[in-house]
């Protein structure tokens, strides 16, 4: 199955990183040249073939951070983010002690955020990081007992695969929640106080005295998410069960499967989306009980407390997901589906993280890989008509040119994106195989490009992205095939895994090939762009080219 393969071209990539590394002489751009005066540098320009492509429903388990909130982007749609977790124990077959009773139950889960300010008592002032949509949005938050186990993998034909899990899954996991909604806390005026949740940026501040010494202790966390949950249900479902059931982390997890949390509109409030690493999340029973140092003293009991993470122990035995649900603006529906042109290519490139949208990126008009005569020199391609590699090939081979530096520049179309946030970074990429680039490094941000280029006015004007390395290869190896580039918004540099679509789409005939996965950096963001293609009819001054410079022989 093709999706068994993604873990292994994960690993191929990296290994491709670590040895284009050590190859010194193909790697080093301009190498022994820059400075010998009998040489001059010039630039060339391809045209390039660019189109988009559709992100359909892709996996989405086990990514970090993940999306929770819903997120309105008047070029895009709205997005939805709900997610589901699996949950452990810190310690397995734990001593509760007798006649325990539940005090309360607390869920806390850290923000992204960073100080801006302390004052001279140390209260620090904060700033939440990756807060899409209107900063004072609202939301109607609510958790539940998810009714799905989650696992890791399953055995197919004697192999152990991984299970995966879809950003289309959410129906299915809501239609399967388990009784009523936990997060039952009620606000003063008699209505549940989630339904009004919002992303805190205040630190949380915790005071306790010492009942002996008097002594006030405080502690201070950064803001998080904090969620009271139902006692009856804790108490019922950890403190009065079986002993067999928390006995190891495969059991607990059959038995107890999870949190689903699930938001909506909070009535006619703005909403807003977060993105949340939930991997350091807990919930804390606190509890009462009575223990063997305090069993002659019927009076006296124990304080003591249970910890769920809201991951399991281990990373190779728990699961969890992300679901976006996606009502779409027509004209980005339009330019992603029916619209597509892969003959001239697309005007304008929608990129959008999640399950949105890429773009296809084809260098030169043709495929085909060169023939040589008997000299070494490249004649034509298969079908005798040169395209420009062919043209670059002969020049390297018989001018003696050589490749300095190679540069896609994508320019964003600022009139429409005014009043949007823009992503960052984007990500290209290997589409055909599903792999990084040669060109991709450790150090991304300064090797390999992608970063936002802004503008005096504060807005984004362009990305760049360096592939020299690429260009090199398909010039220095005849064989070498010039396969398909991806385009995506990221939301890391170093996220190099790549998530399988849950059904894989053809878009090529001859050879026919097939859109398969799409980088996980890119299912993380939330964040959309409108790039200029390389089509004919847009501007000069903003049309997609590939731009080589040569060092030239005078």
């Amino acid at each position: 199955m093709y999706k068994t393969s993604f873990f292994k071209k994960s690993l191929l990539a990296l290994m491709a990183v670590f040895l284009y590394s050590c190859d010194k002489d193909f790697n080093a751009i301009g190498d022994g040249l820059v400075g010998d005066d009998h040489f001059g540098l010039e630039s060339e320009k391809y045209d390039v073939l660019a189109f988009n492509q559709e992100v359909t429903p892709i996996q989405s388990n086990n990514m970090t951070p993940n999306a929770l909130g819903i997120f309105n982007n008047p070029l895009f749609g709205t997005t939805t983010a709900n997610f589901v977790t699996q949950l452990g124990l810190t310690s397995y077959s734990p001593t509760i002690g007798e006649a325990p009773v539940v005090d309360s139950v607390k869920v806390e889960i850290p923000y992204y955020s960073h100080i801006t300010a302390t004052d001279k008592e140390g209260n620090n002032t904060y700033e939440l990081d990756s807060i899409y949509g209107d900063k004072n949005g609202k939301l109607k938050l609510s958790v539940y007992e998810s009714g799905i186990q989650m696992r890791y993998s399953y055995f197919s034909g004697g192999n152990q695969l991984p299970q995966l899990y879809y950003t289309d899954q959410n129906t299915d996991f809501f239609n399967n929640k388990v009784g009523n909604r936990l997060n039952d806390e009620k606000a003063a005026d008699g209505t549940f106080k989630d339904d009004q949740f919002f992303f805190d940026a205040k630190e949380v501040v915790i005071k306790t005295t010492d009942p002996t010494t008097k002594v006030v202790t405080t502690e201070r966390k950064k803001p998080q998410m904090t969620l009271h949950l139902k006692k009856e249900f804790f108490q019922d479902k950890i403190l009065n069960a079986a002993a067999s059931k928390l006995s190891s982390e495969d059991v607990f997890q059959e038995y107890f499967r999870g949190l689903y949390f699930n938001v909506e509109k909070s009535g006619s409030s703005p909403s807003n989306m977060a993105l949340i690493n939930f991997n350091e999340g807990k919930i804390t029973v606190y509890y009462t009980a009575k223990t063997a140092s305090t069993a002659d003293d019927p009076e006296n009991r124990e304080v003591k407390q249970i910890v769920l993470p809201l991951k399991g122990l281990s990373a190779t035995t728990s699961n969890t997901a992300n679901f976006l649900q996606d009502v779409r603006n027509p004209d980005y529906e339009s330019a992603i589906t029916t619209n597509v042109n892969k003959t001239e290519g697309d005007e304008k490139l929608y990129l959008k993280g999640g399950q949105g949208s890429l773009a296809v990126v084809r260098l030169f008009n043709q495929t085909d890989v060169l023939s040589y005569d008997s000299a070494g020199v490249p004649v034509s391609g298969a079908n005798g008509v040169p395209d420009q590699l062919d043209e670059i090939r002969k020049n390297v081979v018989l001018k003696n040119w050589k490749v300095n530096e190679a540069n896609l520049v994508f320019y964003i179309d600022a009139d429409k994106m005014v009043g949007t946030e823009e992503p960052n970074r984007i990500f290209l990429y290997d589409l055909t195989n599903n792999a990084v680039l040669l060109d991709y490094s450790t150090d991304a941000s300064s090797t390999y490009g992608g970063l936002i280029t802004v503008g005096s006015d504060k807005r984004g004007k362009s990305y760049k992205v360096r592939i020299t390395g690429h260009i090199r290869n398909l010039i220095k190896d005849a064989t070498a095939k010039n396969v398909d580039l991806g385009l995506v918004v990221s939301q890391s540099a170093t996220t190099l895994t790549f998530n399988a679509l849950k059904n894989k789409i053809q878009i090529k005939d001859n050879p026919i090939e097939y859109f398969s996965a799409a980088p996980r950096t890119s299912v993380m963001n939330p964040l959309g762009t409108i790039l200029f293609g390389g089509k004919a009819s847009v501007p000069e001054d903003k049309r997609l080219k590939l731009e080589v410079y040569y060092t030239k022989p005078n």
